[in-house]
C-alpha cells in the first residue's frame, strides 16, 4: 500500500512539472496591437500605414511596406499633429489614432449611402477646416452612433433635432468634395482625432453656456472637441 502511494505521489509531481514548464515557455497571449511598427520593420500593415500617411499629405516616398527612415519621418509628423509623443514608433496609440484596428470599426458594416451622408455633414460643417478637422467631425458622429447617449445609425444622429448646424441651415444637402468624402471613410474606419469626443463647437460663436462646461479634449482648427 505505501509502495502505491508513493508511485501515485511521484506521478502527481511529474505530471505538475510538466505544467510548470509548459507554462513557462508558453507564450503569453498577445493584444491586437502587440505589433509594434518602427524602423526595419516590413509587411502589409506598414504598407496601410504608408498609405494612409500618404493619403492625408504626411508621407512621400513608396507605399514598399518597408519603414525606412521617410516612415519614421512620417509618423512623427503625424504624431505631433495629434498629440501623441513624436518618436516614430507606430505603436497602439498611433495605429490607433490611425485607424488602424480590428475590423469591428470597419466602415464594411455601412452603406455607401452612410457614407455619402457623413461626407455631407462634414463638408457642410467643416469644408474649410484641415483636413484633420474633417475627419474630427466625423469622429463625433461615429463616436455619438457608439454611445448609448445617442441614436445608434448614421440618419439618426445626423438628424437628431438641433444636433448639427449644417443640417439646420440645409448645408446638409451640398454635394460634398473629394476630400470630405476622404475624410468620411477615415472616420468610419476608425480614425479619431478627437479622443472619444461626442461635441464640438467654436468658441467665437457658440452661445451655449452648457457646451462650455463639458471636457476638452483637443482643439483643431477653429474647433474645440469635448465630451
Amino acid at each position: 500500500m505505501k509502495k502505491t502511494i508513493k508511485i501515485v505521489a511521484l506521478t502527481l509531481m511529474a505530471v505538475a512539472c510538466v505544467f510548470s514548464v509548459s507554462a513557462a515557455v508558453s507564450p503569453a497571449p498577445q493584444s491586437a496591437y502587440a505589433a509594434v511598427l518602427k524602423q526595419g520593420s516590413k509587411g502589409e500593415t506598414v504598407k496601410t500605414l504608408q498609405q494612409k500617411l500618404k493619403n492625408w499629405g504626411y508621407y512621400t516616398g513608396s507605399v514598399d511596406g518597408i519603414y525606412g527612415a521617410k516612415t519614421v519621418a512620417a509618423v512623427k509628423s503625424f504624431q505631433r499633429k495629434n498629440g501623441l509623443t513624436a518618436d516614430g514608433i507606430a505603436g497602439a496609440k498611433t495605429l490607433a489614432a490611425m485607424g488602424i484596428s480590428s475590423a469591428s470599426g470597419s466602415s464594411s458594416s455601412y452603406s455607401s449611402s452612410d457614407v455619402n451622408l457623413l461626407a455631407r455633414l462634414i463638408y457642410g460643417e467643416a469644408r474649410g477646416e484641415s483636413y484633420v478637422g474633417q475627419v474630427a467631425v466625423g469622429a463625433v458622429v461615429m463616436n455619438r452612433i457608439r454611445s448609448s447617449s445617442f441614436p445608434n445609425t448614421m440618419a439618426g444622429v445626423i438628424y437628431q433635432s438641433y444636433a448639427f448646424t449644417a443640417v439646420a441651415d440645409g448645408q446638409i444637402n451640398l454635394t460634398p468634395d473629394a476630400n470630405a468624402k476622404k475624410a468620411a471613410q477615415d472616420a468610419m474606419n476608425g480614425w479619431d482625432p478627437t479622443y472619444g469626443a461626442i461635441y464640438y463647437y467654436n468658441p467665437r460663436t457658440a452661445t451655449s453656456q452648457w457646451i462650455f462646461s463639458r471636457q476638452t479634449t483637443v482643439t483643431i482648427g477653429n474647433h474645440v472637441f469635448a465630451k
